[in-house]
This record gives structure tokens, C-alpha cells and sequence, in this order.
């Protein structure tokens, strides 16, 4: 049924369908947190040696074959300089995006340090 010159009323319906599309996909997208059980935990001041806000993982090296724990998350964010860190699991699902300002301390499942990477 067309209402109007020139078929305005299929219009109007492309475009509430198209609002109605953008809702739905905006509901369903994400923001800056992981999904599974990584940890996170953000910069309070970054660390003296390094560039504030950029990872170096070779400061965090450290780390390696130590217990995780939150204590340790923290101490490894302050001396590579990062601003957010999060601790990965063995199958911990993880976003895919790279973060500079991020390190990644990753254990295996006992819950051993066994590597430190940025991203």
C-alpha cells in the first residue's frame, strides 16, 4: 500500500528498520571488559623506567614460574609501565584487539606465571 507520491511509506519502514537494527547491534556490543576469567586491573601511575603508558613485557619477566595472584598482577603493570593488565588462563577467551598500553600475564593451569606479553 502505498501512501503519498512515489512510495513514502516504504521509506519510512526502511528507515525504522534500519533504527531498529543499529538498537539491537549497539545492545549487543561490548565495551573495554574481557569475557571469561581473565582478570583486569587498571594503571594507578606507571612505572619510573618505563614509558608511561606503553608496555615493555621485558620488565615484567620477573614474573616468570611465580604463583599468580592480584598482588603480582599489580607489581607487573607498575614496572612495565602499562595501563591495564589482565591475567590469562590456559583457556581463558580473550578479545582479539592489540593494546599497547596493556599487559597480558599468562599462566597454566596451576596458576604459574609462564609468560608476560603486551597487547
Amino acid at each position: 500500500m502505498f501512501i503519498g507520491r512515489g512510495g513514502c511509506m516504504p521509506r519510512k519502514f526502511a528507515t525504522l528498520g534500519f533504527v531498529v537494527m543499529a538498537s539491537v547491534l549497539a545492545g549487543c556490543s561490548s565495551t573495554a571488559s574481557d569475557s571469561g576469567a581473565a582478570s583486569a586491573v587498571k594503571a594507578d601511575a606507571p612505572a619510573s623506567n618505563a614509558i608511561p603508558g606503553r608496555c615493555d613485557a621485558g620488565l615484567g619477566q620477573f614474573a616468570v614460574g611465580k604463583p599468580a595472584s592480584i598482588d603480582l598482577l599489580s607489581q607487573v603493570r607498575t614496572r612495565t609501565g602499562s595501563q591495564d593488565a589482565r591475567i590469562l588462563g590456559p583457556d581463558d577467551m580473550v578479545t582479539l584487539e592489540y593494546r599497547s598500553e596493556r599487559v597480558n600475564v599468562n599462566t597454566d593451569a596451576s596458576g604459574k606465571v609462564t609468560r608476560i606479553n603486551c597487547g
